[in-house]
């Protein structure tokens, strides 16, 4: 079968497929949807079955999953819940982590250079892989879930600031004034956006939401591309682009109509999670590099040290951020749900190969590792969460440190 043909067919087919296992699957055990995905995308890849070969076209829609993965990210974080004191202590545990990671993986690597590589790719969380699994176990909105938000979202903007500070190609100096510039033009969108007053906006948006225009969606897209454009303009990762503009699209859309503002998010988690981010998912398990794993020993024996190492450099000190009154089950559960990381894995080992700073059999132990977590740690979470003691607040009850926050 032509390339182009299977990859057409197929990846569309293991989508539903995904989705059909995880619920036939999640009446005896809850499996989160990406690791059917992933698992599914390395059976027909070149590493298995061969039947979809990794192609220019089928990277193009995966990024642009990646970036709406990202999107969704910012777009469902409530900063108003997760801010004060938990948006600190998880900005102060990231820190920990991200100078651990560094010292720690400089002395495994024997190079300064790769353990920067290294070290980043550790301290990230996958908030956008982590929020539909918290969404679907009932859990974003209990205490336990804002925590896991509020750690996810350091552990996701934060790697993205230091891949663009160190990662970047330029000197931290000159990196940081292009950062800086990034920051007040989002910035400045973000702020024009929170001022309110956009009545003609939502009456467009409202006037098509059920039409062919659909100017909401379009909005959306316009604003994820222009931020990703203007990201990678600055030599930045397109990542914090995509993550702004969902920060920019929450607060710009939350001045709509309950009625509408949910409808709009019904459609933006159809258009992410329904078409594009199952591509992105898909195409990295079509992707791995199972003979590079394989054909390296030493990369076969870093990858269950970085494995071990995403829950010490990262999840131990993530589980500091565990809301008060959690039993033991529950920090247990945020270590893991906080060691989770695979987008940012990928995107820094891309880049360390391209600029050959890392050795694909690195690059690959990385990216296994973050699959596993991926494949592993959730499931492994939300057991320990549900056998918890005290189950957590529930969503019902109020939470007892909105206040203090």
């Amino acid at each position: 079968m032509d390339p182009a043909v299977s990859s057409v067919v197929l990846v569309p087919l293991l989508a539903v497929l995904a989705a059909l296992l995880t619920t036939a699957v999640g009446r005896f055990v809850k499996v989160p949807l990406v690791v059917f995905e992933i698992v599914l995308g390395l059976l027909i890849g070149p590493a298995v079955l061969g039947w979809v070969p990794k192609t220019a076209g089928l990277d193009a829609l995966a990024n642009f999953g990646l970036a709406f993965l990202f999107f969704m990210a910012g777009n469902e974080i409530d900063f108003a819940a997760i801010g004060g004191r938990r948006l600190r202590r998880a900005s102060l545990t990231w820190l920990i982590s991200l100078v651990v990671g560094i010292v720690v993986a400089a002395l495994i690597a024997g190079e300064v250079i790769r353990g920067v590589y290294i070290g980043i790719a550790l301290t990230s969380t996958a908030l956008g892989t982590l929020m539909p699994v918290l969404r679907d176990a009932g859990e974003l909105r209990t205490p336990f879930g804002r925590a896991v938000t509020a750690v996810g979202a350091v552990g996701e903007f934060g790697p993205l600031l230091a891949i663009s500070l160190f990662l970047s190609g330029r000197k931290p100096v000159p990196a940081a004034l292009v950062l800086i510039g990034f920051a007040l033009i989002a910035g400045g969108a973000i702020w024009f956006a929170s001022r309110g007053g956009h009545q003609r906006f939502h009456r467009l948006v409202r006037a098509t939401l059920h039409t062919s225009g659909q100017f909401a969606v379009r909005f959306v897209v316009l604003v994820i591309a222009a931020l990703v454009g203007l990201s990678i303009a600055l030599g930045l990762d397109m990542l914090l682009g995509a993550f702004a503009a969902g920060v920019l699209c929450r607060i710009l859309l939350a001045g709509a109509e309950p009625a509408d503002a949910h409808h709009i998010e019904s459609k933006l988690e159809a258009v992410a999670f329904g078409v594009l981010v199952p591509i992105f998912f898909i195409n990295t398990g079509i992707g791995f590099d199972l003979k590079a794993l394989l054909g390296d020993p030493r990369a076969l024996i870093l990858l269950p040290v970085f494995l071990v190492l995403l829950i010490v450099v990262r999840g131990l000190p993530g589980s500091f951020s565990a809301p008060p009154g959690s039993t033991v089950r529950d920090r247990a559960s945020l270590t893991l749900f906080t060691a989770t990381g695979l987008p940012i894995i990928v995107a820094v080992t891309a880049i360390g190969v391209r600029e050959h700073d890392l050795p694909v059999g690195t690059a690959t132990a990385l990216v296994g590792a973050g699959m596993l977590s991926v494949l592993i740690f959730p499931l492994v979470a939300l057991l320990l969460r549900w056998r918890s003691a005290d189950g957590g607040v529930r969503p019902a009850d109020p939470d007892p440190i909105a206040v203090e926050g």
